[in-house]
């Protein structure tokens, strides 16, 4: 696997090697000595699958609370998304600075998110599937969200919005009292 970091200390783009010969293709997305070399030491409690209809869609941007923050590990596994992370951690250098990237069910990258990270993003086209490792439970009395058209992070998304819950769209906007978490 190649881990390469983003802007935003933490985070990183995994590239699974793939070995392919005339029956197909195989390739690991996760190896416990591997994330050893980015410090993941943390085990995957949870794994979540979503599915999006239509292209233009935005979920997101969301995040728990201690004792619950959590690690994220995103995978595309049919079509393709612009997968985005905000840095909401307090002492960040990067404090409200966002990044973000392509994952396809083509490219087969993967997008690794440290605990203190908001986590959003808009499906690039229709019937797009994403898989979703956790290092904790999802606990509701401790998630968190942030609206994904706030000034604050100015979030350039590729396409123009199709849809969004209603739970996302009554996220807060980040006010002069958000310190991060």
């Amino acid at each position: 696997m190649i881990f390469s970091p983003t802007p935003l200390q933490g985070s990183y783009i995994i590239e699974p090697e793939q070995f392919s010969d005339s029956r197909g293709w195989f390739s690991r997305y996760f190896c416990k000595n591997e994330f050893l070399t980015i410090n993941h030491t943390k085990e995957w409690v949870q794994m979540n699958h979503s599915f999006t209809i239509h292209k233009g869609t935005i979920r997101g941007m969301h995040y728990q609370v201690a004792p619950y923050k959590e690690i994220k590990m995103i995978r595309c596994i049919a079509g393709v998304v612009f997968d985005v992370i905000i840095d909401i951690r307090q002492d960040s250098p990067t404090f409200l600075q966002w990044f973000g990237t392509e994952l396809s069910a083509v490219n087969k990258k993967m997008l690794y998110i440290p605990e203190g990270f908001a986590h959003g993003f808009q499906s690039l086209a229709d019937n797009t599937e994403l898989l979703y490792h956790h290092s904790e439970f999802y606990t509701p009395g401790s998630e968190g969200g942030i609206r994904y058209d706030d000034e604050k992070t100015a979030i350039k998304w590729p396409l123009p919005l199709s849809i969004v819950s209603e739970r996302d769209a009554n996220h807060p906007y980040i006010d002069k009292n958000f310190k991060g978490i």
